[in-house]
């Protein structure tokens, strides 16, 4: 029974409770049957929601002082984060959440255009494909040109090469440069570039959001908008973002892909997509073979050999007529320059940059004579993963998206851009490529060798020559034992070094042809101008040097080295820049 006052009381108890409302029963039985959302949802909408805090003081800081209209927007958007939080631990139903995850989105994208506004002039990348685009309006050539002025300051850094010199031309697949060529009729800076890659950003993140289940939707905008990496290489003009746009739609449950023998209109927009974006930078390079394999092994678990082969040929022949399409006119136009130009991160020889091994040889020894170890150890580590992707395609599917970037770490340009501008794409595998879906896939029977040590020792094999390579790499000498005197003045309060006279001894058999460069951190200086000695140093002779930096000074600090390099063979020395008239190489 009920009092007047709206207490029950409990049968045989004599207890009394507040009576339960209409609202609070529903939400009861909401929990009761589980039609709400879940926990998981919850977490991965609140990350999200953090993770928009990330760089957003820095661009209010700045907006503030430039474009007082921007920071209006920016204040905005931390009220939206609020909202979002408090929501995101409120909402009772999957509906609302979602609307949460919309505004959430909403919410980044209005703050990477906030970022655009603010920064928008590019880096090298930026500025290559900018004037690319000028060059097509103007009806020039685009491959195999050299645009030195461009380069120079603090934003637009160099590309030096193990020769002694530097890259000033196109090297990327023109598919940017022409999706920014109409824009740049309109905004003549390199603007146009970033307005591009910026845009293909936001394409890429409202795409991915869209196709992948609910739950995942706000870890999309988490990965592509919120912990502030992509959004810097769109403002710098990467074409790398481009293909990333493109590569959303292919990766996205790509084993559906010719599902039943037929490609069908999914199928062909979705290898269309892909030879796109192999046209727009030369990253989708690395993952189409593993895409490949991997279609046709879980095809032909269903189909059959000869169907899947069929099945895996037009869908590759699509993409292959997409490339051709894109590349067409500049292969025509200059076929060499253009092979040239889209092979030239490959062929180029740059200097070592990154976070991946070759540091053993450039920070952390005084340098090896056997760089070229690294290059084969990483095409070596390539070849290793194809067959451990054949072999093992039940196991590595889920992972194909993740295992191209893993060779990076190896090679001589291992820099932290190659893995992170292809993240979402790992992010998509793991929302919607899941193990089952390789449960029948095929892969080679393996006779004896189907135990299970016998099937890591195979895996180890395909990978160990790889590794050999590092190692011969790593421990490789430093083919010349240096010498510095340093010429040491003073200026503004500063100790500095003039010039500086080496006395270089090549250790190796093999003629060299040394470049001078000096280094603080992770980063080379311009290179160094030889005032005096031989171009080339034959094998076990002894000359003498004199080099003065860029400037004709060079400041020092606790830690400043002089770094010899040369391009074939490739390898570096080290030694430690003395800070006393005459010391040795360490």
């Amino acid at each position: 029974m009920a009092d007047a006052y709206g207490v029950g009381t409990g049968a045989g108890t004599g207890t009394r409770w507040p009576r339960t409302t209409g609202r609070v029963a529903a939400s009861a039985a909401t929990v009761a049957t589980g039609s709400g959302p879940r926990q998981t949802h919850r977490g991965m909408t609140l990350l999200a929601t953090i993770s928009l805090f990330i760089g957003t003081r820095a661009a209010w800081t700045t907006a503030m002082g430039s474009a007082p209209a921007v920071a209006a927007v920016i204040s905005a958007c931390y009220a939206s984060i609020l909202v979002c939080g408090v929501l995101a631990l409120t909402v009772r139903e999957r509906r609302s959440l979602i609307r949460v995850d919309a505004l959430v989105l909403v919410t980044a994208v209005a703050l990477v255009t906030c970022g655009y506004l603010l920064d928008h002039a590019g880096s090298d990348e930026g500025v290559l494909t900018a004037q690319a685009a000028s060059e097509i309006l103007r009806g020039h050539p685009v491959y195999g040109q050299s645009w030195p002025w461009l380069f120079g300051t603090a934003r637009v850094g160099i590309t030096k090469t193990m020769s002694g010199g530097a890259d000033y031309t196109y090297g990327y697949p023109p598919l940017t440069a022409l999706l920014a060529a109409p824009v740049h009729a309109v905004v003549h800076s390199t603007a146009a570039a970033t307005l591009v890659t910026t845009v293909s950003l936001l394409v890429s993140s409202v795409l991915l959001w869209t196709l992948l289940p609910a739950v995942w939707r706000s870890a999309a905008t988490a990965v592509c908008l919120g912990f502030g990496l992509l959004p810097q290489y769109a403002y710098d003009g990467y074409p790398a973002v481009t293909a990333l746009a493109l590569l959303v739609p292919v990766v996205v449950r790509w084993p559906d892909t010719g599902a039943g023998g037929s490609l069908g209109s999914r199928g062909m927009l979705r290898a269309a997509c892909l030879g796109a974006a192999c046209a727009a930078q030369q990253l989708a390079w690395f993952l189409t073979p593993f895409l490949l394999l991997g279609l046709y092994a879980v095809r032909r678990g269903e189909l059959g050999g000869r169907q899947a082969l069929a099945v895996t040929a037009r869908y590759t022949a699509t993409a292959a007529l997409t490339w051709a399409a894109v590349n067409a006119y500049f292969a025509v136009e200059d076929p060499s320059g253009w092979l040239h130009g889209i092979l030239l991160p490959l062929t180029q020889k740059a200097i070592l940059h990154g976070q991946g091994l070759m540091g053993i040889s450039y920070y952390f020894t005084a340098g090896s004579s056997r760089l070229d170890y690294y290059s084969y150890g990483s095409t070596l580590l390539l070849l290793g993963l194809l067959g451990a992707t054949v072999l093992f395609v039940r196991r590595l599917g889920p992972a194909l998206t993740v295992l191209p970037w893993t060779v990076f770490y190896l090679a001589t340009r291992s820099q932290d851009g190659y893995f992170l501008t292809m993240t979402p794409l790992w992010l998509a595998a793991a929302a919607t490529v899941p193990a089952t879906a390789f449960a029948t896939a095929w892969q080679p029977g393996f006779g004896r060798l189907s135990g299970r040590r016998a099937k890591a020792a195979l895996a180890a094999a395909l990978v160990t020559p790889a590794l050999l390579c590092v190692v011969v790499a790593a421990a490789g000498p430093p083919p010349l034992r240096l010498t510095l005197a340093a010429r040491l003045v003073t200026r503004h309060a500063r100790v500095g070094v003039t010039a500086v006279d080496v006395r270089a001894v090549n250790t190796t058999g093999t003629r060299l042809a040394p470049h001078f460069a000096s280094r603080t951190g992770q980063g080379a200086s311009d290179w160094w101008t030889v005032v005096d000695g031989p171009a080339t140093l034959g094998p076990h002779a002894t000359a003498e040097y004199v080099v003065t930096p860029p400037g004709g000074f060079r400041a020092l600090r606790s830690r400043t080295y002089l770094i010899a390099v040369t391009g074939t063979p490739m390898t570096i020395t080290t030694a430690r820049m003395p800070s006393a008239p005459l010391a040795s190489a360490r």
